[in-house]
């Protein structure tokens, strides 16, 4: 079975799908990450914020920040081996990754924004 890491950057929450201004980039990554789940693919996120021990436990993560900094994340492995850094590979990219057939999402990413001007917060019901 293949899997899929993503090393995200820090994020107010697990998908980055939350506050009050969600980059629509992630929101179609989120959904892809879903549709992947769905198709057995395991995939595991990192999200920098929550735990950056798995960044620093990750050997060509940490090689990456250290040659670049934030600047490579996020990175997306597949079995250990980089896929994509710098930026979130689409649906077709990550299925050919995980030898299936891309397919189009069936439902619309579920967004919750939050009316807080500064983003996530404690409590707020956004992450």
């Amino acid at each position: 079975m293949t899997r899929i890491d993503v090393f995200d950057p820090p994020l107010c929450c697990s998908s980055g799908v939350c506050g009050p201004s969600v980059d629509p980039l992630l929101a179609a990554f989120a959904a892809d990450v879903q549709w992947l789940g769905q198709q057995g693919v395991d995939v595991v996120r990192h999200n920098l914020a929550q735990v950056p021990q798995d960044f620093v436990g990750t050997e060509v993560v940490r090689e990456l920040l250290s040659l670049e900094g934030e600047a490579c994340l996020p990175v997306v492995l597949v079995d250990g081996q980089v896929l994509q850094r710098g930026a979130y590979p689409r649906r077709d990219a990550l299925a050919q990754a995980a030898g299936l057939q891309p397919a189009a999402s069936t439902t619309k990413p579920r967004l919750k924004l939050s009316a807080v001007a500064n983003g996530c917060t404690p409590g707020s019901g956004c992450c």
